[in-house]
């Protein structure tokens, strides 16, 4: 296998609703940070990628060269923005990746960010809702109903996973409370997660607040490097597998709506392209937008057979003491959700666990990590196998 490119350095915003006018200083927040971080001067990035989900959130349209904007010293740097539905952080950094790979950039800056809690409450439903098929999936009113008909029609042909739900909801905000970065920092309990409350009402279907993941502010950066440049840093982490994979139809003309089959097919191609198996993985960080979506993620990434996803949460499986910790870093449900920084965030979260500096956060042993994220209902996969190189 060749040499494949590597993460050198990085940063990371708290996540939550932040009292900054838009996302123009969350993008400057995080650029320099990470390459003070990584050792590397402005001067020596030859390209910029920034992710911003900029279909309502941002006033602007030209993200990218607001770099410049808060740092001078990269104004004249290559700069383009990024944007795939709710995996624009994960498109940023393939994007920078593949620019490595061809030889014509040896230090690439990725940024994701997004400001979303300045919009109303209806119009951030509307928003979220290009990430969905409008044509054929904005009768449900919002996002978080296509995740609720999923998980009503799951429930009518496997069971009721009521309990399931709740248990994957209760282990990630239980993992949020370790996490500095993290929105909502306390530790629910599965009693409140699984009951029907007024501070935990019901949302779309039968997913409750606790089932959704959170409206918030936020921004993430990484420095990626060829080969060359990364033996010279000080520590590196790196990209040993990745792929991408599109599933665009509509969920009623799938085969099957009830199987993330795109999913299946990006992360099955990232531990092909790393030569490994689930089984040689350490930690998984992937894209719970919703509790009904990791449940299916477990089957997409072969963890349980078809509509047998619950029995690897009611296991603990992925529990932070389990065979494959999963979302230690609380996940979307309890870090937080801002749609341009979530993929960059969740590979920023797991460099920090294979380096050993993720601090509370730390489990015992990383040597490798793979991380998921998605657009829309599993319409654009992205995964990633990162090993820790030293």
């Amino acid at each position: 296998m060749p040499d494949m490119p590597s993460i050198v350095g990085w940063s990371h915003t708290p996540f939550g609703k932040l009292d900054l006018p838009d996302v123009e200083e969350l993008i400057a927040e995080v650029a320099v940070a990470a390459l003070d971080d990584a050792g590397v001067e402005p001067r020596d990035v030859d390209a910029i990628y920034v992710g911003v989900f900029n279909n309502g959130f941002s006033p602007q349209s030209f993200e990218a060269a607001l770099v410049g904007v808060g740092h001078p010293e990269l104004a004249r740097t290559r700069s383009t923005r990024v944007e795939n539905a709710c995996a624009t952080g994960s498109a940023a950094l393939f994007a920078a990746l593949d620019h490595i790979q061809s030889g014509r950039a040896r230090v690439a800056l990725v940024i994701g960010a997004e400001k979303m809690t300045g919009v109303l409450g209806a119009d951030v439903g509307d928003i979220l809702l290009g990430a969905a098929h409008r044509r054929t999936e904005a009768g449900a009113g919002s996002f978080a109903g296509i995740f609720g008909r999923l998980a009503e029609e799951y429930g009518r042909r496997y069971g009721d996973q009521h309990d399931s739900l709740a248990r994957i909801a209760a282990k990630n905000h239980g993992n949020g409370v370790r996490n500095p970065y993290a929105h909502i920092r306390k530790d629910l309990g599965y009693e409140f997660c699984a009951a029907p409350s007024t501070r935990n009402p019901v949302v779309a279907g039968p997913l409750l607040r606790t089932d959704c993941s959170l409206v918030s502010d936020g921004a993430a950066a990484l420095v990626v490097a060829s080969p060359e440049v990364a033996r010279a840093a000080r520590r590196s982490v790196s990209v040993r597998g990745r792929a991408q994979a599109n599933d665009p139809l509509p969920l009623a003309r799938r085969r099957d709506p009830l199987f993330f089959a795109g999913a299946q097919a990006a992360f099955r191609g990232a531990l092909d392209e790393a030569r490994i198996s689930r089984e040689d993985l350490d930690l998984l960080e992937t894209h719970d937008c919703f509790t009904q979506a990791e449940l299916m993620q477990y089957e997409a990434f072969g963890l349980a057979e078809q509509g047998k996803g619950g029995l690897v949460i009611d296991a603990g499986i992925t529990e932070r003491t389990g065979a494959l910790p999963t979302n230690v870093s609380g996940g979307l449900k309890s870090k937080g959700h801002p749609i341009g920084a979530t993929g960059v965030s969740q590979h920023v979260l797991a460099a920090m666990q294979l380096t050993g500096e993720a601090g509370q956060m730390q489990l015992p042993t990383v040597r490798r990590a793979a991380v998921f994220n998605m657009g829309g209902a599993a319409v654009t996969n992205y995964a990633t196998v990162l090993e820790q190189t030293r």
